[in-house]
């Protein structure tokens, strides 16, 4: 995996907290952290992380929406869009 972002060890996480938050909520970039050479964390700001976790529930619903026309469960638009047209006489 390749990381356009900032990597850092741990230990820079350690002793640069609080600049650390500044500039991750300044540049809303994430950082990776590594611990003994690997990755193994990534740090984001909030509005980051529910940014991606609102479009990963986009995408599941999205993939289940697939399912089901795979699966044959789903009406032609036209069927729908007429059985609103009779609710509404």
């Amino acid at each position: 995996m390749k990381f356009s972002t900032q990597v850092k060890p741990i230990s820079y996480l350690k002793s640069h907290a609080a600049e650390i938050v500044k500039d991750i909520t300044e540049s809303r970039e994430p950082m990776v952290i590594t611990q003994n050479g690997e990755a193994k964390l990534v740090v984001m700001d909030v509005g980051t992380f529910e940014a991606s976790q609102q479009t990963l529930a986009l995408l599941k619903i999205l993939a289940l929406g697939e399912n089901e026309i795979q699966q044959g469960k789903f009406r032609p638009a036209s069927e729908v869009f007429a059985d609103l047209d009779r609710d509404e006489e």
